[in-house]
């Protein structure tokens, strides 16, 4: 099963509260109340994304967090990258050189292109976007092409 991990989660809620109001500065406490996630966590959160570029740390009496670009030139890839580290499948899909079977392996490059198609949907999805709700039940996934080409449907 692919899943990103819970810091993953709490740091796109985090940033989707900063993208709901780009450019306004927001304490760790406030997002943490906003968010209903622990400070400690928030500010876990926080510190990655400023070490990794897509939050700015504003120091002072005044200070907080803001966006380090608009919502619009942040990319869901982006956020995955930074709390995640590189979208990979399988190891050779992300770190080449780390398995044993890697110059054997027959779907090596199957893996590789999944991964690619992978990246590019979530290179097409921006933080923007994430700020505007969708409905869980108008997401529909198609059935696998072997049941529809047997004329079955979900």
């Amino acid at each position: 099963m692919l899943r990103m991990s819970k810091m993953t989660d709490y740091g796109t809620v985090i940033l989707t509260y900063l993208a709901y109001r780009p450019g306004q500065l927001h304490t760790a406490g406030e997002i943490a109340e906003q968010v209903r996630v622990a400070l400690p966590t928030v500010s876990k959160v926080l510190k990655t994304l400023v070490h990794t570029g897509l939050v700015a740390s504003h120091r002072g009496t005044k200070g907080g967090y803001t966006l380090a670009r608009l919502p619009v030139r942040i990319t869901v890839a982006e956020i995955l990258d930074a709390l995640e580290g590189p979208i990979g499948l399988t190891e050779c899909s992300s770190n080449p050189g780390q398995c044993v079977q890697e110059t054997s392996c027959s779907v090596r490059g199957n893996w590789q292109r999944i991964n690619l198609a992978i990246r590019r949907a979530l290179e097409e999805v921006t933080l923007a976007e994430m700020v505007q709700p969708v409905k869980p039940q108008s997401v529909r996934v198609a059935p696998p092409r072997s049941l529809r080409r047997a004329g079955a449907t979900t």
